[in-house]
């Protein structure tokens, strides 16, 4: 089977890769939160999250380079700061997301903290256990004080921009005015 320009593919164990066709899937089979998330959606409403209390987000890469030790970068210590992370019950007040590749892969091992304000600190570059241990403490005295508090100056070194600054044009997107349908 040749595959078509933009077609879709998806892994399918091991027969290999098959061709996904502009597939369509039923709104029936969704659970009920999705089903309500799609509805809103659907009547132009403003989405928004019943879920409050942590203070911001913390996600660390394990992705094609970050973590990778077998292709000779820094190991991600996982186990340990997914152990630490619960038995001090540290979640609802930092999120921890392990995630895939977050891009900067120059210089792995990345993280990005996202304040609830939206606010987003990158870093990389960890490669010794202390700077997670150092992070797992700053997120203990968060917990500890109830607010979200600067990450620890040991760790300055490590902070980068992400992006440089793009010059934005003051015209509208083109796809403003595409709207969602309901699936027959």
């Amino acid at each position: 089977m040749r595959w078509k320009r933009g077609a879709l593919r998806t892994r399918v164990g091991i027969q290999g890769w098959k061709l996904m066709k502009d597939e369509t899937f039923s709104p029936e089979a969704f659970n009920a939160q999705t089903q309500k998330v799609r509805s809103s959606v659907l009547r132009g409403e403003s989405l928004s999250t019943r879920r409050s209390g942590p203070l911001a987000q913390i996600f660390f890469c394990e992705g094609c380079c970050c973590g990778q030790s077998e292709k000779g970068f820094p190991p991600l210590p996982k186990a340990m700061i997914k152990e630490r992370w619960k038995s001090l019950k540290l979640n609802g007040t930092i999120q921890l997301t392990i995630s895939g590749c977050l891009g900067p892969c120059d210089l792995a091992n990345v993280f990005y903290l996202l304040s609830s304000d939206g606010v987003g600190q990158w870093f990389g570059g960890l490669s010794e256990h202390w700077q997670y241990e150092t992070l797992i403490q700053w997120a203990s005295e968060c917990q500890q004080s109830g607010s979200l508090l600067p990450v620890p100056p040991t760790l300055d070194g490590h902070r980068f921009e992400r992006f440089d600054s793009v010059p934005t044009k003051p015209q509208a997107c083109s796809l403003g005015d595409r709207t969602l349908h309901e699936s027959t």
